[in-house]
């Protein structure tokens, strides 16, 4: 049995929508590395307890601290480990989740994508196979952003027309 979600999108004008199933990841466990700056510790520790709880390993390269940080220094690790196969997906979170998703994004095998709501994050997945998620944590709620997550990971990409696009979106 193939497990499938469907979802509704609405334009912002509420007249036309869209109707769109996709398959559901249903990798058992992920390797999943997840870097924040100072505006996003709340928003990480229910992250990865919701992604503990569902079996994954979690690689924690964020600050646990409203100090202010870089975010590039938290943001390359978790790059890093999904371009070299350490990690399955990145997770990043910064206050307008901009900087982080720049910052990650100039890693070759890297294809973030900047989220604000769980649509975003499954079409980000659905058709342009982003391997990372970008969080602003100053425009979302910790429910929301852990619904966005658990979106994103459950969605898989759907390939066929998307591939050649994805397939042209690094620098030769």
């Amino acid at each position: 049995m193939v497990n499938k979600e469907t979802i509704l999108f609405m334009n912002s004008n509420s007249k036309s929508f869209l109707i769109f199933e996709h398959e559901l990841n249903t990798q058992l466990t992920m390797k999943i590395s997840i870097g924040n700056d100072h505006a996003g510790p709340e928003y990480k520790k229910a992250i990865v307890a919701m992604l503990e709880a569902k079996g994954h390993q979690i690689t924690n390269y964020g600050t646990d601290s409203f100090d202010a940080v870089d975010y590039p220094d938290l943001a390359h690790p978790v790059a890093q480990d999904v371009e070299e196969g350490k990690a399955d997906f990145g997770i990043v979170i910064c206050g307008s989740g901009n900087g982080i998703a720049m910052t990650v994004n100039k890693h070759q095998k890297v294809r973030a994508a900047l989220c604000w709501m769980k649509e975003i994050a499954a079409l980000a997945r659905l058709h342009n196979d982003a391997n990372v998620i970008s969080i602003p944590a100053r425009y979302t709620s910790v429910p929301q952003a852990v619904e966005m997550v658990e979106t994103f990971l459950n969605t898989e990409f759907e390939g066929g027309r998307h591939q050649n696009r994805v397939n042209k979106i690094a620098c030769q």
